[in-house]
């Protein structure tokens, strides 16, 4: 594949993918911002929020790997066209929607082409360059995915300053609309049919037992953890999640290679990896509530000041390599997750009088202790496999990741919202309007404010304040295991200095 003459279109092709990736990427962080918008005007409860938030992702990590298989089987570009079409016209559901269920539903729509998307952009790259050209043509890919997290927030929020929550699903569209048409006219179609065969039951398996876990853990707070539908559902998950272990293990040509995680180097850095996604993605659920909703600010407002996070994210991504080089990938990853263990106590310590300079500061802390562990640890995870299981396990590490931050979402937002319900001070409210008032820190501004109670007001700040500070502590808390089980078990330089030798023929499966 290397010894091919190269395209001279591939930076034009490129330039296709990176729209494409751009566009997942602002979709990622655009909703995030919008949240406390579509709450007020859709009237949607903190669970419902966390749907509209987890559709994507937990339809994202159950495709993730029968897509690329397609991809493979079918031809790339063909399976890349059909993503970013699906994108787009979950977009445009999305931006029509005029009710919860069908906003979740275009969530979900637009999960199974982000799916087709991700690792096609990235699996399409060896027939593009040659092994010079690579690696920069996945720092230009990877970039672009980064570009999209602190660039959304920003673009969402002047957006919904200027128009309807549903123009942040519009934005998607002719972004979209750029890569359909780039990767008709510029991407030659590439393709592998001796690929491993989309196992259909395994992708039920990993779609029904992730969507269990996650429905569970959503309703808990509501039902009752002891309620027999979240019970169930969570013996569900465990049953159906242990069938596609038992499956995948039987199978010669796996599509979820699990015994990759015997292998202590991909395991420890995969679970590292996985933390940070579950820590990242349940900030990110999480703040702009408060930042919107306790500290007043509006939406392009809460944008903004998001990015000391993502500042700080970019900055040690890209500082992470020559640190590594220097210390040691086991030093840097168990660093950055002492990092980021000490950055969410101290934002756990935040009270509703701290205002946004406190905030700032432990965030920055944040971003950085989050980039000085994921990118190493992504490396080492992908270092740590056999050439000839690149592919699988490139495709276990993403899936897995997708995981965490589904379950980020879920478990904070699940614990944000049980401790903001019962501190949330109701008394004297007719019961409609205190039921309505528990479902979110939004729904109870907007309560308060119809009954003129500036006491309701701030007791859903301090209630809301208080469950996020709970969330963080169990960030900082799993952060800090995280750290000293990386210190105790990651393989020392000498086996990363062996590991290095593989990296070239896996580059193209790094995100």
């Amino acid at each position: 594949m290397d010894t091919v003459a190269p395209d001279p279109r591939r930076w034009w092709a490129l330039a296709a993918l990176v729209a494409g990736m751009l566009t997942i990427g602002f979709d990622i962080t655009i909703l995030n911002v919008a949240l406390p918008t579509m709450a007020a005007d859709l009237g949607a409860s903190t669970g419902q929020q966390q749907w509209m938030a987890d559709a994507y992702i937990v339809v994202f990590a159950a495709l993730m790997l029968p897509a690329g298989l397609l991809g493979d089987r079918f031809g790339r570009r063909r399976m890349l066209v059909v993503g970013l079409t699906l994108f787009l016209a979950g977009s445009v559901l999305g931006a029509l929607a005029s009710d919860v269920n069908w906003v979740i539903a275009a969530r979900a729509f637009m999960g199974v082409g982000g799916a087709l998307v991700t690792p096609l952009a990235l699996s399409v790259l060896p027939s593009l360059f040659g092994p010079d050209e690579r690696t920069k043509a996945v720092g230009i890919i990877s970039a672009a995915g980064s570009l999209g997290l602190p660039l959304g927030p920003i673009i969402g929020g002047w957006l919904l300053n200027h128009f309807w929550w549903g123009s942040v699903f519009l934005v998607n569209v002719p972004m979209a609309a750029l890569g359909i048409t780039a990767c008709v006219f510029l991407l030659p179609e590439t393709s592998d049919p001796a690929s491993p065969k989309v196992d259909t039951l395994s992708t039920a398996l990993t779609a029904t037992g992730l969507g269990a876990l996650i429905y569970a853990i959503i309703e808990a707070p509501v039902r009752g953890w002891g309620d027999p539908l979240v019970v169930g559902m969570f013996a569900a998950a465990v049953v159906l999640v242990a069938v596609l272990v038992l499956r995948e293990r039987g199978v010669a040509r796996p599509m979820l290679d699990i015994a990759l995680l015997a292998r202590r180097g991909f395991l420890f850095n995969t679970l590292a990896a996985t933390l940070v996604m579950f820590v990242l993605s349940g900030l990110l659920f999480v703040l702009p509530q408060y930042l919107q909703a306790v500290l007043g600010n509006d939406a392009l407002g809460t944008g903004v000041r998001l990015l000391p996070m993502m500042g700080g994210l970019i900055v040690a991504a890209r500082g992470a390599q020559p640190v590594v080089a220097r210390f040691g990938a086991r030093a840097v990853v168990s660093a950055g997750l002492a990092v980021l263990a000490f950055a969410a106590l101290l934002g756990s310590r935040t009270t509703v009088d701290s205002g946004y300079g406190f905030t700032a500061l432990w965030l920055s802390i944040t971003g950085l202790g989050f980039g000085f562990a994921l990118v190493p640890a992504m490396d080492g995870a992908l270092g740590a496999l056999p050439r000839e299981r690149a592919g699988s396990g490139s495709g276990l590490l993403m899936t897995l990741r997708q995981v965490g931050a589904a379950i980020g979402i879920a478990l904070l937002g699940s614990l944000v919202a049980s401790d903001f319900r019962d501190r949330l001070d109701v008394t004297g409210l007719p019961p409609d309007l205190a039921h309505t008032a528990g479902e979110s820190v939004v729904a109870a501004h907007a309560v308060a404010e119809r009954a003129g109670s500036a006491a309701l007001s701030a007791s859903a700040n301090g209630a809301y304040v208080h469950g996020m500070n709970l969330a963080l502590l169990v960030c900082g808390v799993s952060a800090l295991v995280a750290a000293l089980l990386a210190a105790a078990f990651l393989p020392g330089a000498a086996t990363a200095g062996k590991a290095a030798d593989v990296a070239p023929d896996q580059v193209d499966a790094r995100q």
